[in-house]
């Protein structure tokens, strides 16, 4: 029997965007694998914590190890390998092994001021296409960016859009703290990337409006990272008393945001996908996006996009749209449909095909 191994050690973080695409997978092949029937080994490589969280039929393997991070040789023979995302550490030992790697961004050509660590991790995933037999992609724009910046010697770069879980209402929890109505809602780690400080002055135009953004700091070398502190700052500062900081937040009370909140917002210069965006258009909420890297590809017809971070013409686009959204039931409910179309097993399904074949 044929022995294919996924790495989803992304689980050690379960809150992180790569962390919910493992999680995904995860369930997926609980709810679907059975090895009589689909006719391979099925590994997982992932922290010992989850250990026999999906299933019993499934072979687990930790990515805890020291060694395994360090020696690829203590892997067992595996036929297909898949890399769920371009940054694991994990590789295959074997040339005779077919590798697949699912490649979500290149965000680091951006964020990293450093020219050598920027060539480091240019290398490092130079190598990795080198060695792999299949190339995927999150998007167009992201299938666009590694082939502008990748020699790929003659290999296809092939799109496979995200999975995105279906929210599960019946688990919505509102979160421990006062929630002041009507109010915007945003979610995402607390990094320049994700733009939020562009938010600040939009608030201040929206006074009887509140903000609440959920998202832990983002860290670089063990301790926080600047950008955060200086959004906290500002907020003190200046008076935004409309916008609050919320952290991490649990799956139930993310589900209850977007169920409650008046409105998405979503101003990212950096995304491969934009996973958010389809979750708040699940809820049948309009989303006002940023138009940068994948969100225009991803929000489609459905977003409302600011074409620059002026506060008086995002508080436009706002202003312009969001009361008329509410007004055009057939809107939300195209736009439902468009989103519930990337919580299918379409994702899943187009893997186990390409899995069989390579």
């Amino acid at each position: 029997m044929k022995k294919l191994l996924i790495d989803l050690s992304a689980l050690y973080n379960i809150y992180s965007g790569l962390g919910q695409v493992a999680l995904s997978y995860g369930r997926y092949f609980e709810k679907h694998y059975k090895a009589d029937k689909t006719g391979y080994r099925l590994y997982l490589l992932l922290p010992k914590k989850y250990f026999g969280a999906f299933g019993n039929e499934i072979r687990y393997i930790s990515s805890d190890s020291w060694w395994r991070r360090h020696s690829r040789y203590l892997f067992p023979k595996i036929d297909v390998w898949h890399s769920i995302d371009q940054i694991t550490r994990f590789k295959p030992y074997s040339t005779k092994t077919k590798h697949i790697i699912t490649i979500h961004d290149l965000n680091y050509l951006y964020e990293e001021k450093d020219a050598k660590k920027r060539a480091t991790a240019q290398r490092r995933i130079q190598r990795t296409i080198k060695r792999t037999n299949q190339i995927v992609c999150i998007s167009d724009f992201t299938k666009r960016e590694v082939e502008r910046n990748f020699r790929l010697d003659g290999k296809l770069c092939r799109v496979i859009y995200n999975h995105v879980k279906p929210l599960d209402v019946s688990k919505a929890r509102k979160p421990d703290i006062d929630i002041r109505t009507p109010f915007f809602f945003a979610i995402g780690v607390l990094a320049e990337k994700k733009n939020f400080h562009v938010l600040l002055d939009l608030m201040k135009l929206l006074p009887e409006k509140h903000l609440y953004i959920a998202g832990k700091d983002n860290y670089v070398g063990g301790l926080p990272a600047p950008y955060a502190d200086m959004i906290r700052k500002r907020i003190d500062s200046e008076n935004i008393d409309n916008i609050t900081l919320m952290g991490g937040i649990s799956d139930e009370e993310k589900i209850w945001m977007y169920q409650h909140c008046e409105a998405f917002l979503i101003p990212s210069l950096l995304e491969g996908f934009g996973l958010p965006v389809i979750e708040a258009m699940q809820a049948g909420k309009p989303v006002f996006s940023s138009p940068k890297t994948s969100l225009e590809e991803i929000g489609d017809r459905f977003a409302f996009f600011w074409n620059n971070f002026d506060a008086q013409t995002m508080k436009k686009v706002i202003d312009d749209n969001l009361e008329e959204f509410y007004r055009n039931a057939s809107l939300i409910e195209e736009q439902r449909k468009y989103a519930a179309s990337f919580a299918t097993d379409r994702h899943f399904e187009e893997y186990e095909q390409l899995y069989s074949t390579i």
